[in-house]
């Protein structure tokens, strides 16, 4: 499905804000009819995006979370980042993308200079993709399609755990923002009610002993189009369930500030307190479950992560960790 562009973006443009805007007003602003405004306003519903009209008032666009908007996702970032009054987000905002991780590694694998920080948000996503090649469902302006960039000069195996920082960026915005608390399953989900709200998909480029880059991609649902859930095959939720007070601007610039302070205590000591604080939140602690890398499985009590980031299982007595970014970790029966 091809994303909104030309006039369909402008009126979408037009009506992210609060109340209506008359057909009569958006056609005069973007010099057409009336019947074309219509025409575009159906268009965009089919599109799965809720807008309304109310005879005598116009449209309006019931979308909580707005639209993305570089400007206003700045200052959202300086209010948070006062302290240090000369750093900025360096964030572009796209309207529709393959996919924002799949933008980044062109761009590292072309060898196009980069700043570390650099961030790419986008309305819509035509190959959105999860762990394990799976796809991401991206509807326009439904849910926050976020990907950036981070230069470590460690080698690729201190990057072995960096899944788990993020996860806690994740939980660190959600909870400052809304007060809603998450659990984290090993090694890339997110889940609220023990249904998956958000997920990590973290790329990597370089040498074992060099510097290396990596692409950390975070899907959060925010307002998932009920035509979209037949395509997600698991128990899912999005934050417009919990909470009224959606703004996708400011959440891209509080997800960027946590992400930065968790990046930054990762580079210092790797999961040394972090691993703690991600066993308290363990959405699998003393359960049984199934380890499966497609060819292999095991089975056993979750036992939390070590310090490395390994998922810890208890089998027959004897507590071991695996790693591996492509191990899926499910609930398994007795």
């Amino acid at each position: 499905m091809k994303a909104p562009d030309g006039n369909k973006l402008a009126i979408l443009n037009a009506l992210n804000q609060p109340g209506f805007v008359s057909g009569q007003a958006l056609g005069e602003q973007l010099g057409i009819s009336r019947a074309a405004v219509s025409k575009h306003i159906n268009s965009l519903q089919v599109m799965g995006l809720d807008i309304f009209k109310v005879t005598g008032k116009g449209y309006s666009l019931n979308n909580h979370a707005g639209l993305l908007n570089q400007t206003k996702i700045q200052q959202h970032f300086n209010q948070l980042n006062s302290q240090l009054k000369s750093q900025s987000v360096n964030v572009e905002v796209h309207p529709l993308i393959d996919s924002t991780n799949s933008e980044l590694m062109r761009r590292i694998q072309a060898k196009t200079a980069l700043e570390s920080g650099t961030v790419i948000v986008a309305e819509m996503q035509q190959a959105g993709r999860g762990r394990r090649g799976r796809v991401w469902q991206s509807p326009f302006g439904a849910n926050l399609y976020y990907s950036y960039f981070w230069r470590l000069d460690d080698g690729l195996q201190a990057a072995m755990g960096v899944s788990i920082a993020v996860g806690l960026a994740v939980y660190d915005t959600i909870k400052a923002l809304y007060d809603i608390e998450l659990e984290l399953k090993w090694p890339n989900d997110i889940y609220l009610n023990k249904q998956k709200l958000a997920g990590v998909l973290v790329e990597l480029d370089g040498q074992p002993q060099g510097p290396c880059q990596l692409v950390l991609g975070i899907g959060i649902n925010l307002q998932m189009p009920q035509s979209f859930s037949q395509h997600i095959d698991q128990a899912w939720t999005d934050l417009s369930q919990h909470t009224q007070q959606l703004d996708k601007n400011e959440l891209v610039a509080s997800l960027t500030y946590h992400l930065e302070n968790r990046l930054d205590q990762y580079r210092k000591s790797g999961l040394h307190t972090m691993h703690e604080q991600w066993n308290s939140l363990n959405a699998f602690a003393g359960e049984y479950v199934e380890l499966n890398t497609g060819h292999r499985s095991w089975r056993g009590i979750c036992e939390g992560i070590d310090p490395q980031g390994g998922i810890r299982i208890r089998q027959d007595g004897e507590v071991k960790s695996y790693y591996g970014g492509e191990i899926s970790l499910r609930k398994a029966q007795l």
